[in-house]
């Protein structure tokens, strides 16, 4: 015999949240690496720091970088890495973090 508060079965939305857990990209972890490093496919870091070598998603976010953690190098927007420019993603598919797994 259950309590009042405890549902006998697993209800429809908590299978489908599971199951999205499970099979869905959300870029963590030892297969999200690249994609956050901006190795394969481009990745969403799309700028590089030339001083340390951190990524960024944009210019501005780079800006905010640099002047926290580099406040004595005058910033310099020429300077910066893009590592979308020189990875093409028409050859090797879709942008990463579309699709994830495809077990289902």
């Amino acid at each position: 015999m259950t309590g009042k508060a405890k549902p006998r079965k697993h209800t429809a939305k908590e299978l489908a949240a599971k199951l999205d857990a499970a099979t869905t990209n959300r870029g963590g972890g030892k297969a999200g690496v690249a994609d956050r490093t901006g190795a394969v496919k481009g990745g969403h870091a799309k700028m590089e720091c030339p001083l340390c070598k951190v990524t960024a998603p944009d210019v501005k976010s780079m800006q905010i970088h640099h002047d926290a953690k580099h406040p004595k190098i005058p910033f310099d927007e020429n300077k910066i890495n893009n590592l979308h420019a020189s990875t093409s993603t028409a050859s090797t598919g879709p942008p990463p973090g579309i699709r994830g797994s495809l077990k289902k």
